[in-house]
This record gives C-alpha cells, structure tokens and sequence, in this order.
C-alpha cells in the first residue's frame, strides 16, 4: 500500500508542486515504515516554489476571518469535529504506519483531536472573551479586547504528528487567525488526513493552508514579515534555531514546547505495584518518543534494590512489535528511524561507559518485519553526576535511571539538576513532601502519584528552563494568539470650557 500525498494546499485547493519546468521538483523524500521498511508509505517532493503563494493565501485568509463572527468560528470548528469522527480509525492507523506508535495508542490520539475541539470552546475561548471596568474613571469605561495577532506558522512533531498541532491550530483559529501547519517530514500523511477534514469543514479560502516538506521550507517562511506567530514542538536545538532566526523580528510571538528529562521521585512510603505500572507507562509508552517520558528517578535508598528487581521483571514482559500486523498486542512498536535507533543504542554504551550499572541493557531486536525495534533499558546510578553526558541529556527513547537517595532534600536537587524543567512526577503518601516538591521542583508541571505522561487538555502545559519559553500550550496556547488592545470610552460628553486649558495663552 502506498499513500498518495496531495501536495500543498493554499487558496482552498491542493496543489501539486510541478515535475516538468524549470520551477519543477528536485527532491523526493522516501519514506518507509519504522515498523516494516520494506513498506513504502510516500513519496514526498521537496519544492520551495509554492512558499509566496502559500503566504499571500494565508494573508488573505486572515483578512477575511478576523472578520468572521465568533459564532461561525465555531460553526466552522464543530464541522471539522465532525469530519474527524469520520475519520478517526483511517487517521489512527496511518498514525501506527508512519510513527510507529501501537494502533490502540494511536486510536487514543486521534480521539483526543476530536475532544480538543470541545476543550478550546468551552475552556479556551473565554480566557480571550473581552473585559469592561465600568467607571474606570469619571463618566469613562475600561476595555480589554483580544485581538489576532495574524498568520500563524505552526511546526508540528512527528511524536503526536496530529495531536499537538490539533491544539495549536484550533486555537489559532477561534481567536481569529489563518494558519500555515507544517507537519514533520516523517509524519506527512497523516497530518494530511487531519487537514483534509479542515478542508471539508468551510473556512473561508486561505484561512487554512497546509505545506510539506523539510526544515527548508520552515526556514523560508520564518523569514517572512507576513507570519505574526510560530508555534514549535520539538528538540531544544531546533527550537533554539528558531528563536535565532526570528529575534530580531518583534512583530513575532514564538511558542516553543521543547524537550525534558523528566524525574519519578519515588518516596519510600508508596504502594509498590501501583507506581510501578505509572513508572512503566511514564518511561516507556510510545517507546519513549515523548517529551514527558520519564527519564530520571531519584528513589528511597530503602527501598530502591527491591523497586528496581521488580521494575526490572516487569519490563521484561513488554511486548515489543508491529503496531498493527501482531499475534499479540503490544505495548511497544519501534522507533522512529534509523537515526533514532542509532541514538539510542550509542547511549546505551555511553551509559556503560560512565560506569553505571547496567539493569536491562537495551538493544536492536528482530521480528517479523525489518523494523527499528529495540528493548528498553534500565540502568542505576550511585549519584548525581553532573559532567555524565547519558544522565544530563535527553535520550528520546525507552530509558529509566534510578537513583538512591536517603532525604528528600536531595531527590528534589538531582530532579533540578538537569537544564530542563518540563514534567516531574512525586510518589508519596505524605502530602506534606509533596508540597514540597511543589514549591522546590523547577517543572512546568508536577504531578502527585501519576506519571509524568499524564496531562489534561484542561490544564496549562509547559515547561521551563531549556523546556519551553514561558508560552504554555494545552488550554493556554490561546493566549499566545492573540495580542491585549485597551480602550476608554467616554460615556457622556460634557461641555468644556477651552479657555479653562491651562498654559494656553489668553
């Protein structure tokens, strides 16, 4: 089976990039199955010919929809839901083909694109309803109003290649902007088959527009003056680059989500098998391409030689395979490339290397299709070690390091050790160490016995430190689409006596 991409779409249509003439395509990527690389999936042509036009769409686009009544602003949104639930179960699968995630996983995915409409109306949208300060001064009204900021550019990740630019884009959409989505390259059909069901839903033309391709593509239209907003999900070191390639421009908003090394604190006071299933799911679902996998866990020294035996035993009943074509469920498929597998393992060594105990060595595994399959890894390590390159960096697949320590003093500074500040998780049944936790951690997000995959489309999330830039997303993504414009309004003129001005000659 091979997927056919439809191209860009600008001006409400897709439009092929041309293959003959001197404006024709140079480039194609190739893109197989992580999970079956035998499998071909697409073939994507790399053309930067149709940047202009998709800008100048986008332009108009939101000329027109900042204009466009609230109430169709979300008409236009509940026939996109719509469209999505009528495409649920093809968007979840070409999910599991092209990222590798297990298709009971990618279905969760695809549901919460159609919860994440319901989520912006109803949570998102009045945190931009405007505000009045009656006689806020004599006879005069205050006025807060939210305003579009204008054509958002939005990169999406190829982790939650629908998901996370869902969120981004309906929010850039009911404050009243056009949008420019530009999935990652390896995830490019099934962010087709999301866009599709924009294409359905009615927008007026150049609100929507869709391009494909490489960080090429990206960097051409980050140079643009017409793209207001950016909205990155991604490595540190892509969003860094962002941030220098638009600095100097200060008519744009950049919203980074970033990476993390995200810490289980683990207190000795906790029931064993419930943290051990969070612990399992919080390092090694979506086999650790998430950016609040758990990476790190700082561990009562007490009770830390039994967790980690039984941690052990139970990672070793996970089923590793093709997230769709199996004989048995799995809870893991493969990584995302070749170049991930390649990472992973050369981290595995390194870990060995630095002199850390080796609990489960991770490695490549064979299965019935070629594919990127690896085991998880699980390793411990004595203390904190600050020049360890394997403890301070972000790994991005199935990996959890354990830590002793004997206070809680101590867990909390190896949880702030590392340059990133996304999610943290605190197991206890003392609220009092929780607390804390709260005040001490230097996270986005804290959670109390959950893992630090857990989050609500309800809630803001985001990280700090080299995690983000102070732009959360989730139900706060809408207030970076939007700028505060202030108003007085006199509400009775009186008359004036111009002779009374003072310093006016007489």
């Amino acid at each position: 089976m091979t997927y056919e991409l439809k191209g860009n779409f600008f001006n409400n249509e897709f439009i092929q990039p041309p293959t003959t003439g001197a404006d024709s395509v140079e480039k194609w990527i190739t893109r197989t199955s992580p999970a079956n690389t035998d499998q071909i999936l697409w073939k994507c042509p790399l053309h930067y010919g149709h940047v202009d036009s998709i800008l100048e769409s986008a332009v108009k686009g939101f000329d027109t929809w900042k204009k466009t009544s609230i109430e169709e602003r979300i008409e236009c949104l509940k026939r996109y839901q719509e469209e999505l639930k009528n495409k649920k179960e093809e968007i979840a699968k070409a999910i599991s083909l092209e990222m590798g995630k297990p298709y009971w996983e990618a279905l969760t995915e695809a549901g919460a694109l159609i919860a994440k409409i319901d989520v912006t109306i109803s949570d998102s949208l009045p945190r931009v309803k405007s505000k009045i300060y009656e006689e806020i001064m004599p006879a005069t009204n205050g006025y807060i109003h939210y305003k579009p900021i204008g054509p958002c550019f939005i990169i999406g990740p190829f982790n939650f290649p629908c998901h996370l630019a869902n969120g981004q884009i309906t929010s850039a959409l009911i404050a009243g902007n056009s949008v420019i989505f530009k999935p990652s390259e390896k995830t490019c059909y099934s962010a087709q088959l999301m866009f599709e069901c924009l294409a359905s839903s009615g927008f007026p033309s150049g609100v929507i527009n869709l391009v494909q391709g490489d960080g090429e593509i990206a960097r051409r239209l980050l140079k643009s003056k017409s793209i207001k907003g950016v909205f990155f999900t991604g490595s540190k070191d892509i969003g860094k680059n962002i941030l220098k390639q638009t600095h100097e421009d200060l008519g744009k908003l950049v919203s980074l989500e970033l990476g993390g090394k995200n810490p289980a604190i683990v207190h000795h006071d906790i029931d064993m098998d419930y943290v051990l299933a969070e612990l399992i799911k919080g390092s090694f679902l979506t086999t650790g391409q998430r950016c609040t996998s758990t990476a790190i866990v700082p561990i009562h020294r007490s009770i830390m030689d039994e967790f980690v035996s039984k941690f052990h035993a139970l990672a070793k009943k996970i089923i590793v395979d093709h997230p769709i074509e199996h004989e048995e469920t799995p809870f893991m498929g493969p990584l995302i490339d070749q170049k991930a597998l390649d990472s992973y393992i050369l981290f595995v060594g390194m870990a060995k290397r630095e002199g850390l105990t080796e609990v489960m060595r991770g490695k490549q595994l064979e299965k019935k299709y070629k594919g990127y399959y690896v085991s998880p890894s699980i390793h411990i390590a004595q203390k904190w070690d600050p020049n360890s390159h394997f403890l301070t960096s972000e790994i991005f697949g199935p990996n959890c390091t354990f830590i002793p320590y004997d206070e809680i003093d101590e867990a909390i500074e190896i949880a702030n050790s590392t340059e990133y500040g996304l999610a943290a998780s605190v197991f206890t049944n003392t609220h009092s160490i929780y607390e804390q936790c709260l005040r001490d951690l230097d996270h986005g997000y804290v959670n109390l016995n959950r893992s630090t995959v857990g989050a609500s489309s309800r809630l803001p999330f985001g990280g700090v430190k080299n995690s983000g830039n102070y732009h959360p997303a989730a139900v706060t993504t809408i207030d970076a689409c939007v700028y505060q414009q202030a108003s007085l309004e006199i509400l009775k003129e009186e008359k004036v006596d111009l002779n009374s001005i003072v310093g006016l000659s007489s």
